[in-house]
């Protein structure tokens, strides 16, 4: 039933139909045949990104924590708390953050921290915090904290006061 003349037949159809797309193809190529596009006849103006990002007024650092909303800090912080404790000395996976604003860095009893962390100076002030939350990769280079970061700095500035709100 299956012999070298069923195998032609249906060859002979594929490149059968193959050449009819072909010719269609190239027929209406011909027939609708257009050339490259002109100039515009006219051009709109839009402006650009920059110009709409330099309109906004540069809000400082310190009027934002002025204006921060502990409330909404505190729904900020459940992002934290799958790590993070409040309880003054619970350390779990991240350490204990009760009093962390104006805690040295790295200076948390008990918990074990990366070197990233522990090679830094200073303090943890509204400002480091803010640039922590912001990328912590990027803060501290090789630290443990798996936390990818928070994009919106009204988030950040609501945690920071929501955290220093703690330890009263």
């Amino acid at each position: 039933m299956f012999d070298t003349m069923t195998l032609t037949k249906a060859t002979a159809g594929v490149c059968g139909a193959f050449l009819v797309l072909l010719l269609g193809k190239w027929g209406a190529e011909a027939l609708y045949h257009m050339d490259s596009h002109g100039e515009a006849s006219y051009v709109i103006e839009v402006a650009s990104a920059d110009a709409a990002a330099s309109d906004e007024p540069e809000v400082s650092f310190e009027e934002l924590m002025a204006s921060a909303d502990v409330a909404k800090g505190a729904k900020v912080f459940k992002k934290c708390s799958a790590c993070h404790k409040l309880e003054d000395g619970a350390n779990s996976t991240g350490p204990y953050l009760y009093g962390v604003v104006g805690r040295d860095i790295a200076a948390a009893p008990g918990f074990g921290y990366s070197g990233a962390l522990t090679g830094l100076d200073g303090s943890w002030t509204a400002e480091a915090l803010d640039a922590f939350l912001t990328k912590p990769s990027a803060y501290a280079s090789g630290t443990t904290m798996s936390f990818s970061g928070l994009k919106k700095q009204k988030d950040r500035v609501n945690l920071i006061a929501y955290l220093d709100s703690l330890d009263g």
